[in-house]
């Protein structure tokens, strides 16, 4: 058999198991069984993102607790100073009542 000959075999070859591919493909049998993969990937994809969905919400629990810890941290080391008022003396209340009371008379 000569090199043409082959490589037109191999062609017919090629579009007769092309079309018997297409043939099954197409059936009802084959389109059956698309139909029930395509449902068990949805219900993997669901359970996927059931999955996402609540390491999400971990995540975000732990981030706000987090937060809470270095807050409170923070407040630990930086203890809140009181302003007090500046101390009175003795002598100058002694001083306030007696010039008080030098006005009345």
């Amino acid at each position: 058999m000569t090199s043409l000959g082959k490589g037109a075999l191999i062609f017919f070859g090629g579009v007769l198991f092309g079309t018997a591919g297409i043939k099954a493909l197409s059936s009802r049998d084959a389109k059956k069984a698309y139909t029930h993969c395509t449902a068990a990937a949805l219900r993997a994809k669901k359970s996927v993102m059931e999955t996402v969905t609540k390491v999400q919400e971990n995540a975000e629990d732990i981030y706000a607790e987090a937060k809470q810890i270095n807050l409170d941290r923070e407040e630990n080391e930086n203890p809140v100073e009181l302003e007090l008022e500046p101390e009175v003396s003795v002598n100058d209340n002694v001083e306030k009542v007696e010039a008080t009371e030098e006005n009345e008379i």
